[in-house]
């Protein structure tokens, strides 16, 4: 029984196998004008994208210095003693 299923795999495999490795057609070219259309959407998508991503890192570092205690940047007191 185990060997009919084998030989059933095999005949599929070489019945479907070409129509699996048959080559696409190539994509229509495109226009001057789509390609510009194309890569302003490109350009305006990567602007918005590094905003989001900017807005995003500014929350982890808040959300960071709130959970550790760390507060606002405080400038460095200027001591009058100096160590020896």
């Amino acid at each position: 029984m185990r060997t009919l299923w084998i030989a059933a795999a095999l005949a599929c495999g070489l019945a479907f196998g070409p129509l699996a490795a048959a080559k696409l057609p190539a994509p229509p070219a495109m226009s001057e004008a789509d390609k510009a259309a194309k890569a302003a959407k490109d350009a305006a998508t990567k602007a918005h994208d590094a905003e989001l991503l900017g807005k995003a890192q500014d929350r982890a570092v808040a959300n960071y210095k709130k959970g550790h205690g760390m507060g606002e940047a405080q400038p460095a007191a200027a001591s009058g003693s100096k160590k020896k």
